[in-house]
């Protein structure tokens, strides 16, 4: 790969999109996208495209040093575990965190007491998560189906909002619990994306439709589990 337009081009094809679909998503013509495969990214689209795909600007424009920023570092360094972790939280055998499940009641979000998930401390160590920033929730809906199932058990890390390219997240928005793949456009525009496409559109909130309908990230979902309801006959 030469030039930034067959970087562009390699990136579109590892996020499994078309070029047609990605010229949609952008709100250009497909014969902009084709342009910029031929004759390369656009200069004052560099910051935008490399955001998008989360990958370093001088790299897509250069093919030069790292691709992706450190992921630890991309919200900044992440917060030190405490030493004693509090009740809700205690490790059992330094090993495995008790993180509490949550429910939604009256547009907020309530601790369930009795009810709690073990997650392994290391793996959160290893993410960059820390553990006072986790909670559970049941998931809320079908869009995320099959890969996400209804009532599939999520762990959220309230501590990261900042939107990176096709991760999932846990909103609120006017009250709801949603969950969704995100994407930011042009002037902050919100993409939310279901993976259930056949019967879910994409949906697109400006900044200012995001703050009037209530629309919050809650936080970035790391991990999901879900049990069969039955033994297949």
């Amino acid at each position: 790969m030469n030039t930034s337009g067959d970087r562009l081009k390699a990136l579109l094809h590892e996020c499994g999109l078309t070029p047609s679909d990605f010229a949609a998503q952008r709100s250009v013509t497909s014969q902009h996208v084709n342009n910029w495969f031929k004759r390369g990214v656009p200069l004052a689209r560099l910051d935008e495209m490399a955001d998008l795909f989360c990958v370093h600007r001088r790299w897509l424009r250069t093919g030069e040093g790292p691709k992706h920023p450190n992921p630890i570092l991309r919200n900044g360094p992440p917060e030190p575990a405490p030493a004693t972790p509090p009740a809700s939280l205690s490790a059992q055998g330094g090993r495995l965190l008790k993180v509490p499940f949550h429910e939604l009641r009256n547009g907020l979000l309530s601790p369930l007491p009795s009810k709690h998930l073990r997650l392994p401390a290391q793996a959160l160590k290893t993410l960059g998560v820390c553990a006072n920033n986790v909670i559970c929730l049941a998931m809320p809906a079908s869009n995320m189906a099959p890969l996400i199932p209804l009532e599939a058990t999520l762990a959220v890390d309230l501590g990261m909002t900042q939107v990176v390219e096709g991760e999932t997240y846990a909103l609120l928005h006017d009250g709801t619990l949603r969950v969704h793949n995100l994407s930011l456009g042009q002037h902050g525009t919100l993409y939310l994306h279901s993976h259930d496409r056949h019967n879910y559109a994409v949906e697109r909130y400006t900044p200012a439709q995001r703050q009037a309908q209530g629309l919050e990230i809650l936080g970035w979902v790391f991990h999901w589990s879900h049990f069969r309801q039955q033994r297949p006959d």
